[in-house]
């Protein structure tokens, strides 16, 4: 695990001032995207200096990993949210559920399964995010294009979801531009307000086409090792 960081106060300042100005440049709110600071493979010490320069809400990508040092940073944290952007296995729903706040990668029956029967034994309730492969990536989660619409009513439907939005990853080869805007669209279709979109090299892109949630890691902590 990462543990040496620049100085994460300045990374995260940086990441702040390009949200505001790629949200005036769009003629929106700065208050209309929400920065989720992607912590993933950094420790206790760079996750505590972006506490103590004001971040609220962050990501990570594995249930093990975030087993093992959240818990103690929420027990000094209460006021803390951390939303699980990477894929989900349906044996880890139980503890996810537990952990998380919003889930962004919701992509087949299986995981949908999972999540409807430990959501109504615990009667928390995450902010549930459908992954879309706009890509058609066959290594990345992610329902298809195609599918999207369908799947997002089973998940209102057979299992009682309140899906709040999309989320998507660009193939790293590509312009990310089309793929956030059939994400946009597939959204708007399905009367869907949220979009997690955008990572540390294309936010303000993703700002663009109305993403509501941008998902930074290294533009904050700095290059993993």
């Amino acid at each position: 695990m990462n543990t040496v960081v620049s100085d994460v106060s300045s990374g995260l300042a940086r990441v702040k001032d390009e949200i505001a100005a790629a949200c005036r440049d769009a003629g929106r709110e700065p208050s209309s995207v929400t920065l989720i600071a992607v912590s993933k493979t950094f420790g206790e010490e760079a996750i505590e200096q972006a506490i103590a320069a004001g971040q609220k809400i962050f990501g990570e990508n594995r249930v093990q990993e975030s087993k093992g040092k959240w818990p103690a940073i929420r027990q000094r944290h209460p006021d803390l949210a951390l939303h699980l952007i990477g894929p989900l296995q349906s044996n880890k729903a139980k503890e996810a559920l537990a952990l998380f706040d919003a889930i962004h990668s919701v992509d087949r029956p299986s995981i949908c399964e999972a999540l409807a029967k430990e959501i109504q034994k615990e009667g928390k309730q995450p902010l549930l995010f459908v992954q879309v492969n706009t890509g058609a990536e066959p290594q990345k989660a992610g329902v298809l294009p195609e599918q999207a619409d369908a799947f997002v009513k089973e998940c209102r439907g057979a299992y009682g979801f309140d899906i709040a939005g999309l989320m998507c990853i660009p193939p790293f080869d590509e312009a990310p531009a089309p793929h956030f805007a059939l994400t946009a669209k597939i959204a708007e279709r399905n009367g869907l307000k949220l979009l997690s979109m955008g990572m540390s090299a294309d936010f303000t892109t993703a700002i663009a086409f109305g993403a509501t949630h941008v998902r930074v890691g290294s533009a904050i902590f700095g290059g993993r090792a």
